[in-house]
């Protein structure tokens, strides 16, 4: 069987209306590993890239989403923190469309017996929609992007 353990998906293909971020870009903590002496932890670092994952709060304003899915994560596997493209309307939610998308589907226990499918969203990148020139790169690899 051709699929992997993550299944690739265009940006539209899960967020047909758009999405627009919901807070900042930031690193994801690694939990498995030791605390360090002030107790923070280290970044957790991407299993198939090696490079450092940070993570982005989404909202998908898909009215056909369900009301669990309004709301979710996309993690990042970049060298460095992905810049957002700048928020050009009115509003506080910065659209946003991403690149080299994947998906990882996983069983959710409910705690009410019954089960549900969840999925973990990852990508390459992030751009402002509707930018081909970026499509094809990882967020950090233009020389424009880099911790904020």
């Amino acid at each position: 069987m051709a699929i992997h353990k993550r299944i690739a998906f265009g940006h539209a293909g899960v967020f047909p209306a758009g999405a627009f971020l919901a807070g900042p870009v930031e690193p994801v903590g690694d939990f498995n590993a030791p605390a360090r002496p002030d107790g923070s932890r280290p970044q957790q670092v991407d299993k198939d890239t090696g490079l450092p994952l940070w993570q982005v709060q989404v909202i998908d304003p898909d009215p056909e989403a369900g009301k669990k899915d309004k709301a979710v994560t996309v993690k990042i596997a970049a060298a460095h923190q992905p810049v957002p493209p700048v928020n050009e309307t009115p509003f506080p939610f910065t659209p946003v469309e991403f690149v080299g998308l994947t998906a990882l589907p996983w069983i959710e226990d409910t705690g009410n017996g019954r089960a549900r499918i969840s999925w973990s969203l990852k990508a390459d990148g992030l751009a402002k929609p509707g930018t081909t020139a970026t499509a094809g790169r990882r967020s950090g690899e233009d020389g424009k992007a880099g911790p904020a």
